[in-house]
């Protein structure tokens, strides 16, 4: 499963983004359900952020979840979380 966060936004606008494919991974059943549960967490089209806040796009294989900080689910906090602290 391969799993990808964008991140844009913020007081310096600076984009960032990081992917992970767990193919292999000893860990892969961990991300593959905390990806699920982050997508879940969808309500129903993209969230209203705060000024110089972070939006994020998370994509796992061919579906996508929009989030925005501080709004984000725990789910959603962790993915992005380790996402662009350990994917490429």
């Amino acid at each position: 499963m391969r799993i990808q966060v964008s991140r844009t936004g913020g007081f310096a606008g600076i984009a960032r983004r990081g992917e992970v494919d767990t193919a292999g991974r000893p860990d892969a059943a961990e991300w593959e359900a905390l990806a699920e549960a982050a997508l879940v967490a969808d309500r129903g089209g993209p969230q209203a952020g705060v000024p110089d806040g972070f939006r994020y796009r998370i994509t796992v294989g061919d579906r996508a979840v929009d989030c925005a900080d501080p709004r984000l689910t725990e789910a959603q906090r962790a993915l992005v979380s380790r996402v662009l602290k350990e994917g490429a």
